[in-house]
């Protein structure tokens, strides 16, 4: 890291890799519609080696409480509903030989609770990821300051900018939350 604007780039790509993640995170949050995302990340063993849901079999969602998991290989179809069960999504696989069928229950207002507890707490590690890149960006900024390279403008002005794309970053966490919120608690 040579310059201030360096260290911003870095700040802000770490914090919208966070970003990224949250929204990836909130996309598996069960919403009682289906959603491929529920079980996208779903780790099966195929042959042994850990292998997500997504790149074993296809995923749709023919209709609006229905997912259906039509795997390349059909031997693999035990474990994809092993595996489903044990990533604890709160569904019940059913296979039929060639398909494995999710049927999403309706949500009752207790576990609609529940979904947007998870949510926050998700939202809470996010922001607490968002701080830590601003705690690195502000020390980088103060090495640079020490060891000669900027002015102590420019490293209150590095400060500063950093602290806004903080800012802004916890604000999107913010929204996204709000909205995921109003898309769990609608019935």
């Amino acid at each position: 890291m040579q310059t201030v604007s360096d260290v911003l780039k870095d700040a802000n790509v770490k914090m919208d890799n966070t970003m990224r993640m949250l929204k990836e995170q909130f996309a598996g949050l069960r919403t009682g519609k289906a959603s491929p995302a529920l079980v996208d990340g779903v780790q099966v063993s195929y042959y042994g080696t850990p292998t997500r849901l997504r790149d074993l079999a296809n995923i749709s969602t023919p209709e609006p409480r229905l997912i259906t998991i039509s795997p390349y290989d059909p031997t693999v179809l035990g474990e994809i509903e092993k595996a489903i069960l044990a990533a604890n999504l709160g569904v019940t696989p059913q296979s039929d030989g060639r398909l494995v069928r999710i049927r999403i229950p309706e949500l009752n207002e207790e576990r609609r609770k529940e979904i947007v507890k998870v949510a926050k707490t998700r939202s809470e590690d996010a922001r607490i990821s968002i701080r830590n890149v601003r705690r690195d960006g502000n020390e980088m900024v103060k090495t640079l300051q020490k060891d000669g390279k900027i002015t102590e403008d420019e490293r209150d002005r590095g400060l500063a900018d950093v602290q806004k794309a903080t800012d802004l970053h916890i604000a999107k966490i913010d929204a996204e939350l709000k909205n995921k919120e109003a898309e769990v608690m609608a019935v």
